[in-house]
């Protein structure tokens, strides 16, 4: 028997036609009757508060470099990081030997210079008695000199007298200056060195928390080397970038909530104390000051936070959970049930939350929306629906 190749190649082709055929009907049978899993949601009122986001670190907005004002070896550091310091109490102090005996020598001049004084204040007082005396005598001759009781050399000897003595006044005047001013010195100098023994105890200047410890004993303290920073615990904030965007949302007492990385799931709360006048020219952002109101057990100046600002909030609202919005050419809407189908809408949105959004048009409270279960990188669109629990 004669095979006929151009039948058997003929059928062969049909048949694979009829192969694809078979199977494009089957995809879009599947694809038209599948169910595409959803999750439902019912749109509801409720509060809805829009937040701008920052990031930043945790500052302190009193802080203080604690450095001796003179140069000196640390003798002891009575306190260290993490303690807890009142205003005036003694922190560290430096090698005071040295400092104590100018202090020792400066008394002993001053001391001098005073018992100096008592000897000239007494010579001047002598030389004022002594003027007197002279003044007495000059006086008493020259009304006898007419009388010729006196003679002309007494006379001349009185006035030599009162110009001695009133020179010897003039002296011990001059004396006595001299004694008040050098004590005058003294005391200064004595002043001094008592300022210089006293800068060797350093105290705090307010009440705060030692954040670093520098130095140890027998290091060498020099005016502006810090030996401890101190911080105050009063208002501790988080300096924060934002996005100059939100600029105009932004205002001084605006609560807010600020969450840090080592409790992220926990946030605690805030107020904006402070905002920055100057914005980054390559970030583009500025600096929101945001005072943390209660502070976590644990916490460090410098630690990474972020701050939530509440710059709006409105009650009683419809609410969706921005993950059932699609967008459609920068248009917003949402997904319905249609029969057993989904079908797309337009809707108009208001205040924007970090998890919710308001629906202001197009949807109204008590209606089911729909997202895939897969994700919103699946289309629903037209697609026959199955709800998963």
């Amino acid at each position: 028997m004669k095979l006929n190749w151009d039948s058997i190649r003929l059928w062969s082709w049909r048949s694979l036609q009829l192969v694809a055929l078979l199977a494009i009907v089957a995809a879009g049978s599947y694809w038209y009757f599948a169910a595409v899993p959803v999750v439902e949601h019912q749109v509801k009122n409720g509060e809805l508060v829009a937040e701008v986001m920052g990031t930043g670190t945790l500052e302190a907005r009193v802080k203080s470099t604690i450095s001796p004002k003179i140069a000196g070896r640390v003798h002891e550091i009575l306190v260290d990081q993490g303690d807890q310091v009142r205003a005036g109490q003694l922190l560290f102090t430096l090698d005071d030997a040295e400092l104590k005996q100018q202090v020792e020598i400066a008394q002993a001049t001053t001391a001098l210079w005073r018992a100096s004084l008592d000897r000239l204040q007494a010579d001047h007082n002598q030389a004022k008695a002594v003027l007197v005396n002279a003044q007495q005598d000059f006086e008493r001759i020259q009304k006898l000199l007419p009388t010729n009781t006196v003679t002309a050399v007494e006379g001349d000897d009185a006035t030599e007298r009162l110009r001695i003595a009133e020179a010897g006044l003039s002296r011990a005047v001059a004396a006595t200056v001299e004694g008040q001013k050098q004590i005058t010195t003294a005391d200064k100098t004595l002043a001094y060195n008592e300022a210089r023994l006293a800068d060797t105890r350093v105290a705090a200047p307010f009440d705060g928390l030692v954040v670093k410890r520098y130095r140890d004993p027998g290091d060498i303290g020099v005016p502006g080397s810090p030996i401890l920073l101190l911080v105050s615990t009063d208002e501790i904030w988080v300096s924060a970038w934002v996005d100059e965007t939100e600029m105009s949302r932004v205002h001084q007492n605006q609560s807010a909530r600020v969450a840090f990385r080592s409790e992220s799931v926990k946030s605690y709360q805030g107020k904006v104390s402070r905002l920055g006048r100057e914005a980054d020219r390559e970030t583009r952002e500025f600096v929101v000051d945001v005072r943390v109101i209660t502070l976590p057990e644990n916490w460090a100046v410098g630690q990474r936070a972020e701050v939530y600002i509440e710059v709006e909030r409105k009650t009683a609202v419809p609410l969706l959970p921005a993950k059932f919005v699609f967008w459609r050419a920068n248009t917003p809407g949402v997904y319905r049930r249609l029969g057993n189908r989904a079908s797309w809408g337009e809707v108009k949105l208001g205040l924007r939350g970090a998890e919710n959004v308001e629906v202001t048009d197009g949807v109204a409270v008590g209606e089911i929306v729909l997202m895939p279960a897969a994700g919103k990188n699946v289309s629903l669109e037209n697609q026959r629906i199955s709800v998963v629990p």
